[in-house]
């Protein structure tokens, strides 16, 4: 069975994005950085929502940085019932199966970045076994844009491990338990 972990960067208000943030919330450091780039060093299958496809695609594809080149190298799967073949980011395709058995199969691990629906569909479902969430030091209460935590069940989560990053940000990684 393969991992299926769900990477989230969130304000400590649960905000997604705000109506006027920047990238990281305006608070990419050099830990971030490596963090990501270690992350992204690791095999995977990323798993994507269209929303979040789109935008990274349109960053990513034909970009010289480092982490924009690996993630146009990884294999990514995109859950969306609207695109239509062929998807112009390399090594990408449509997946329209069953979650649970992508998940039951064999293979790399399943990382799932942002796409904020397809990771409440997936910790309704039970299938997350990590949920990560980055927090970044801003509370986003008039301007805050995709609150994460809305319209999820109740869920238990058992904190597996914690991280400060550049002195500011708090790395959450969490085991999900069954939704009740």
């Amino acid at each position: 069975m393969r991992e299926l972990i769900a990477d989230l960067f969130t304000t400590l208000d649960g905000h997604a994005a705000g109506e006027r943030s920047p990238a990281y919330f305006g608070y990419l450091g050099p830990e971030l950085e490596r963090w990501i780039g270690d992350e992204l060093a690791k095999p995977q299958v990323i798993l994507f929502g269209r929303v979040t496809y789109e935008l990274l695609a349109r960053i990513s594809e034909g970009s010289s940085e480092e982490g924009a080149r690996r993630m146009t190298e990884l294999p990514k799967l995109v859950v969306s019932g609207t695109l239509e073949p062929p998807l112009a980011w390399s090594n990408s395709e449509l997946f329209n199966g069953n979650l649970a058995d992508l998940k039951a199969g064999s293979g790399d691990p399943l990382r799932c970045m942002g796409s904020l629906s397809l990771v409440r569909s997936l910790l309704s479902l039970g299938l997350v076994d990590r949920l990560r969430l980055m927090v970044f030091p801003q509370v986003l209460g008039a301007t805050g844009r995709e609150p994460f935590f809305a319209g999820l069940p109740d869920l238990d989560l058992e904190l597996a491990d914690e991280r400060v990053l550049d002195g500011r940000l708090v790395l959450l990684d969490y085991r999900p338990g069954k939704p009740s």
